[in-house]
């Protein structure tokens, strides 16, 4: 199979590269395609001439989204589609990574494919716009929707309060936000697991189980710097320039339809700490 990965030197990018690894697979940075130029994308896309496009890339600065919606909108929505024209142009199937920032988070339950999107936030906003645009273009494509995304190949949460831990005594976290943390490494290997399985349609991809910013943080402390305090906090307490979804955690129905199922994210969170060097 051949396989061309946009957004390959990211976090996410590089465990797909990897996970790719047995196929014929190009991988994509930046640097060498720009999402906002469409002729640069087809470019790319007629060289490859790949069996799948697995769209990887994207802005994922969620308040840098809000203070510049322009640079949002033409990356995430604009050069997905691009991606797409392009896809549909040499007949390749598009795998295209969107997020739980897609729901408002009112919901106590975990959302499924069929709930509607409602975007609070200009990240949210651009990926939901995507998405629809997309099922209009490709209407086979396959839609994958993840949440709280760790790995070793880039910043991240876990890394973040690592880092804060060996400075600062106590950290303070907000506690009032659900979702589900996502190993990068599992991630990939089901994307992997999806194209073989020639999936179409929103997939919901997350590792198993939910947990608060306060508990992820409070995991990954006792695991590596006990010593340091957690104080659990409220959002109102931490201003950002982006609205969060107050629960965002995603159903794996759809992704157990394809008879696949990830680890829960403590387990994930065991494999992320023991790759890491400090």
């Amino acid at each position: 199979m051949r396989v061309l990965v946009f957004g390959a030197s990211g976090m996410l990018g590089q465990d797909l590269v990897h996970a790719f690894s047995g196929d014929a697979v190009t991988g994509l940075g930046s640097k060498e395609a720009n999402l906002c130029d469409a002729e640069q994308v087809l470019s790319a896309v007629r060289l490859a001439r790949p069996d799948w496009i697995v769209l990887s890339a994207a802005y994922t600065d969620v308040d840098g989204c809000e203070k510049d919606p322009a640079k949002a909108f033409a990356v995430n929505r604009d050069g997905a589609l691009h991606v797409a024209l392009a896809a549909k142009h040499v007949g390749s199937r598009l795998l295209f990574l969107s997020s739980d920032y897609v729901f408002d988070g009112t919901k106590s339950t975990p959302y499924e494919t069929s709930d509607p999107r409602n975007p609070i936030n200009v990240y949210g906003r651009s990926k939901a716009e995507a998405e629809s645009r997309l099922l209009e273009i490709v209407p086979d494509c396959c839609i994958v929707r993840a949440s709280w995304l760790f790995g070793a190949g880039g910043k991240c949460f876990p890394d973040t309060i690592l880092r804060l831990a060996q400075k600062q005594p106590e950290l303070r976290v907000v506690n009032d936000q659900h979702g589900c943390p996502t190993y990068t490494v599992d991630l990939a290997d089901a994307i992997g697991n999806l194209t073989r399985k020639q999936a179409t349609g929103i997939v919901h991809v997350t590792n198993s189980g939910s947990c608060s910013w306060f508990e992820f943080a409070r995991a990954i402390l006792a695991a590596r710097n006990p010593q340091t305090k957690v104080i659990p906090v409220t959002t109102g307490e931490f201003l950002r320039p982006a609205k969060r979804p107050a629960y965002s955690v995603l159903s794996n129905r759809s992704l157990q339809t394809f008879g696949i199922q990830l680890p829960d994210w403590q387990d994930a969170l065991t494999r992320y700490l023991s790759q890491r060097n400090d």
